[in-house]
């Protein structure tokens, strides 16, 4: 909380927000005891999920939809021990969920139709930007794209084809500065200029089957994980995680802030008035 809540300063807080007002209790049926609303954020272990989501279920009064922010089980895997599974859904945030605005929710095979529901307006509420999915789909949607970068990233380290910060350069630099306001698919579509996704893909369709990348994971070996060790240790040079996680905290606020998706900083005018600056001149 002490490393998050100056970025939530600047994103902005509701009157009377403080630290102060989170309680921690002893055990989950005292958390859940009164809840409106459940997040289950344990560790990425499927039994302990299954108990905890059962324990939950069990505490929290009747009704109040429960979700997990599981990185990539299916709900239908996980709530099978549950007397009630019909309000177990899946919420899953990124991180830094207190700054990422994404939230994607699916239900599983047991759940309820008006728990998604819920949960997605829930979200929304809560100023989320959510993907509410018609399916199941193991890791979601977004954790699935990220892992396949993610295992390009260990394959071209492990075979000593670019270095960490050569694979991190690649994207802050590139095509990472396109995706934070615009998704691989129309970002593509625009490189078929007039002719769109269909000139892109006639042109660049070919290209698919060229040796360009490698799905299936490499062998995490003592050999790769140094590697990656010893690579970020040195890209992060002198800075301490607890710097490096202000940094990236920043970095999203400017980037939201750039695109629109946040005020801009509010600053004191010469009328002793706060003022937003626009980045699209007068709006009405």
């Amino acid at each position: 909380m002490a490393a998050a809540w100056p970025a939530l300063e600047q994103i902005g807080l509701a009157d009377g927000a403080s630290p102060d007002r989170l309680t921690v209790t002893a055990t989950a049926e005292e958390a859940v005891a009164e809840a409106q609303f459940v997040q289950e954020s344990a560790p990425e272990k499927l039994e302990l999920k299954r108990s905890l989501l059962a324990q939950l279920d069990a505490a929290a009064p009747p009704g109040i939809v429960i979700a997990s922010s599981t990185s990539g089980y299916p709900m239908t895997d996980m709530q099978t021990e549950a007397a009630d599974p019909g309000r177990l859904v899946v919420g899953h945030p990124f991180n830094p969920p207190y700054l990422i605005p994404l939230v994607e929710v699916v239900g599983g095979e047991r759940t309820d139709a008006a728990a998604v529901e819920w949960a997605s307006r829930f979200y929304e509420v809560a100023g989320k930007s959510v993907i509410t999915m018609e399916r199941e789909l193991p890791g979601f949607i977004a954790n699935r794209l990220q892992e396949a970068l993610w295992r390009e990233a260990l394959h071209m380290v492990a075979n000593g084809e670019a270095t960490v910060k050569e694979i991190d350069d690649s994207i802050t630099e590139g095509p990472g500065l396109r995706w934070a306001f615009m998704g691989p698919c129309l970002t593509f579509a625009l490189a078929g200029g007039d002719g769109g996704m269909g000139h892109m893909l006639d042109h660049f369709g070919p290209s698919l089957k060229s040796p360009w990348t490698r799905l299936e994971a490499p062998e995490l070996d003592d050999t790769l994980r140094a590697a990656m060790v010893d690579g970020c240790d040195e890209a992060a040079g002198s800075r301490t995680i607890a710097q490096l996680v202000a940094e990236r905290d920043q970095g999203v606020i400017d980037v939201l802030r750039a695109t629109g998706r946040l005020p801009r900083q509010r600053t004191e005018g010469t009328d002793g008035i706060a003022h937003t600056p626009s980045t699209t001149g007068d709006q009405k």
